[in-house]
């Protein structure tokens, strides 16, 4: 589905998804279309484990 506006998520440009879910628009980077869903829908889902736009800090 294509749309126009800004990612919802990290605000580029070239939005092409909207989340089955929640309703967000997002870019390619943030959409998970396995599940039709926004990675912010997929982290809720699955608990967290697929939010690819969050650093990790190891001590």
């Amino acid at each position: 589905m294509s749309v126009s506006g800004l990612c919802e998520i990290c605000g580029k440009p070239d939005i092409e998804h909207t989340c089955n879910r929640c309703g967000q628009l997002v870019c390619e980077r943030h959409y998970n279309a396995e599940m039709g869903v926004c990675v912010e829908c997929v982290s809720e889902i699955s608990g967290g484990t697929e939010r690819d736009d969050v650093d990790t800090y190891r001590f």
